[in-house]
């Protein structure tokens, strides 16, 4: 490994987004690379929201003699905005910058948590260009610009955006505009109703979390057409209850090394009640386009299975919000024959031990050496 690392600010523009007047750019990151050198083979991480600049496993690859840009598309910090088009667009920009002004050859795909899905829609618009097909001008232009990657890992990732949040919700949940209404037979954190949690009630539960996304996905279109007759084209409404996963509650549903009762934000029976939510505010178009079961592109299956590169996948054992069946389903659903399934110790980033970080980054830096 090399010890010395050293990092270089990158801000582009996009072919939809321009630098705002205050000076920044739509497109952001930190290139991380071994000191003096510029790696033929370099990793591009990006997540829907979240700022993967200063990402955890940044310096281990660059240490590791790779390439790794921790990149942020227009939406970081702005999930309440976000369109997959215009995303998918400014990933490219930075899939563009690595081959032509970094000089890399390899480009490795990496899908950390919610960017796991986001990076697989990349890989699928590449080489299907199905969303460019009904998009039109400058977006279409800019869609079927999409340079292909030549390695995916998917790390500790969620199936895709809409199934992720699905599973999250509280089934129980009875008016979208008040958090306080229950219905009580549904209620996961209703003693009566478990854990453990009886095989009916589990069925009946997700059964009744999917009918709640519909429920949203219906008003959303009724309430699009409503505002866009009176000239509005947009508007944001707040969600409500999604930490109430009953794997979050009952360890029994599928057991791992996790600590349970638990979830990301901490006992699932006081952040279910809490502002701080996946999804707390959504635009109409946004919810359509990142949530919705039904209208949502960034569906894991869907574009995993036009996933054709020779592809990784890793699952850390005690994860809070992925679970090994997460990861056997992404498995399953990429497209290559070339894919394999790890599963490994440690928390969602690894963040419980610094072991665990660098076992992590040292399967990755071996699985890709083995494909280039």
């Amino acid at each position: 490994m090399t010890a010395a690392v050293e990092t270089r600010f990158v801000g582009l523009t996009s072919p939809t987004g321009f630098r705002a007047g205050a000076g920044g750019h739509p497109c952001q990151g930190l290139y991380w690379t071994p000191v003096g050198a510029a790696p033929k083979v370099a990793v591009i991480a990006t997540h829907y929201n979240v700022d993967f600049t200063e990402h955890y496993l940044a310096p281990f690859f660059a240490e590791r003699g790779f390439g790794f840009l921790g990149w942020n598309t227009r939406y970081r910090g702005a999930e309440d905005q976000f369109l997959l088009e215009h995303a998918l667009i400014d990933i490219g920009v930075g899939v563009r910058w690595l081959r032509e002004v970094a000089g890399v050859e390899t480009i490795v795909l990496l899908g950390n948590s919610g960017g796991g899905s986001l990076m697989a829609a990349y890989q699928a618009e590449a080489v299907s260009g199905k969303l460019a097909a009904s998009a039109a001008g400058r977006i279409a232009e800019a869609l079927r610009g999409l340079a292909p990657a030549d390695l995916y890992i998917s790390l500790n990732a969620h199936k895709g955006r809409p199934e992720v949040l699905t599973n999250w919700m509280d089934a129980s949940v009875v008016d979208e505009t008040d958090p306080t209404r229950t219905d009580a037979s549904l209620d996961p954190f209703n003693r009566a109703n478990g854990p453990p949690f009886s095989p009916a009630f589990i069925a009946g539960y997700r059964a009744a979390q999917r009918a709640r996304n519909q429920r949203i996905t219906d008003w959303v279109r009724a309430e699009l057409a409503r505002i866009n007759a009176a000239g509005v084209p947009d508007r944001v409404f707040p969600l409500f209850r999604v930490w109430a996963d009953l794997r979050f509650i009952d360890p029994a549903i599928e057991p791992t090394d996790r600590p349970c009762p638990g979830c990301y934000a901490g006992d699932p029976a006081v952040a279910n009640r809490g502002p701080v939510v996946v999804g707390r505010a959504n635009t109409l178009k946004t919810w359509l386009s990142m949530w919705s079961l039904e209208t949502s592109h960034c569906q894991g299956p869907e574009q995993l299975a036009q996933v054709a590169l020779p592809s990784l996948v890793i699952q850390s054992t005690a994860d809070m919000g992925v679970f090994p069946s997460d990861a056997r389903g992404i498995v399953e659903a990429i497209g290559s024959a070339d894919k394999s399934l790890e599963l490994i110790p440690g928390a969602h980033y690894f963040e419980d031990s610094p072991a665990n970080r660098t076992r992590a980054a040292d399967l990755m830096a071996g699985w890709i050496r083995s494909k280039i």
